[in-house]
């Protein structure tokens, strides 16, 4: 297979690259080269694609079997990149999530529920919209397309800092606050399962919207977090704190404790979600140690990267944390 990656250099895109080497496949990547680094295997085409001459210079007398986009801004530039590619590649996937839907998607809800108003030829606007709006200028031009509804990805080379912040607390050792119920559920997927399910799905004939996270039940709160504290050598202490407590501290879920969510409300059904259509095509989910452990490994190796400029910083303020223990 010949795989064409707009991006690659970062987390999702860097996994789907490293899958598709694996695999024997050629792989071409485009990006500006400003992080990361490639494979040696790799073509670089480097350039800015919201340039959309410079990206069709690029790609001038260039086809592929396949072509993966990870794009997370505005959806204009997916559009551009996807007319680009109109009889040049065979499959098209485009790396989505699950945010594309309206808010109050109940306890098992799937793909069916409805998404938010987006514009395939809009500029930025923000995360949902921009990626439904990705979604519907890829379908413009590949309606067979597959569009892979991500949860939360967490794995080796996130660059969000849910998952590095976490662990970098805990190697620091201490009392550290573990919120809400030990046994609320949690659904994620690891990087590498997610860019092994969609090149799969490429080279076989997935099409359409699917949500991909573990099911249900997989991890929980405590084991997560008991495999943080294990993969960095056990010094630290969990501090169970109930949810009431977490939410009067002022605590934000999701971003100053990431990957957290509390029970019920707003969030009722947000890690509960049915991911039967996963399963039925192919998804396979590995133990939360491993993640966990392979993403320290990583951190030990590369050091935490540079979150981008668009999602800000994560973790928990130490003032917050300190009357938490208080």
């Amino acid at each position: 297979m010949n795989l064409l990656v707009l991006g690659g250099t970062r987390f999702v895109g860097r996994a789907v690259v490293h899958d598709a080497l694996a695999r024997g496949w050629r792989v071409t990547a485009v990006n500006r080269g400003l992080t990361g680094r490639l494979p040696a295997q790799v073509e670089q085409l480097t350039v800015d694609r919201t340039d959309t001459a410079a990206l069709a210079a690029a790609l001038e007398g260039r086809s592929f079997d396949l072509a993966v986009d990870t794009w997370s801004g505005a959806p204009k530039v997916v559009q551009s990149a996807a007319d680009l590619l109109v009889g040049r590649v065979r499959r098209f996937g485009y790396v989505s999530s699950i945010s594309v839907y309206v808010d109050g998607r109940p306890v098992g809800g799937d793909e069916s529920w409805p998404t938010v108003a987006a514009d395939p030829g809009a500029g930025l606007t923000d995360y949902a919209a921009d990626k439904r709006g990705g979604e519907l200028a890829v379908l413009q031009v590949f309606p067979d397309a597959i569009l892979a509804r991500s949860g939360l990805v967490l794995g080796p080379w996130e660059n969000i800092g849910r998952l590095p912040w976490w662990l970098d607390r805990f190697a620091r050792g201490g009392r550290v606050v573990a919120p809400g119920r030990p046994g609320r559920p949690i659904q994620w997927i690891d990087v590498r399962d997610l860019a092994a399910w969609l090149n799969d799905g490429l080279e076989a004939t997935v099409t359409g919207a699917v949500d991909l996270t573990c099911p249900s039940g997989h991890t929980t709160t405590e084991t997560l977090l008991e495999a943080v504290r294990d993969a960095t050598g056990g010094r630290a202490e969990l501090v169970w704190i109930d949810q009431e407590s977490v939410l009067a501290s002022g605590a934000e879920p999701w971003t100053e404790l990431p990957i957290w969510v509390p029970e019920g409300g707003e969030w009722d059904g947000f890690f509960e979600g049915d991911t039967s259509a996963a399963i039925s095509t192919g998804l396979r989910s590995r133990p939360i140690a491993e993640t966990v452990r392979d993403a320290w490994d990583w951190l030990q190796a590369e050091g935490m990267p540079p979150p981008p400029p668009e999602r800000g910083a994560r973790g928990l303020p130490v003032e917050i944390e300190l009357a938490l223990l208080g």
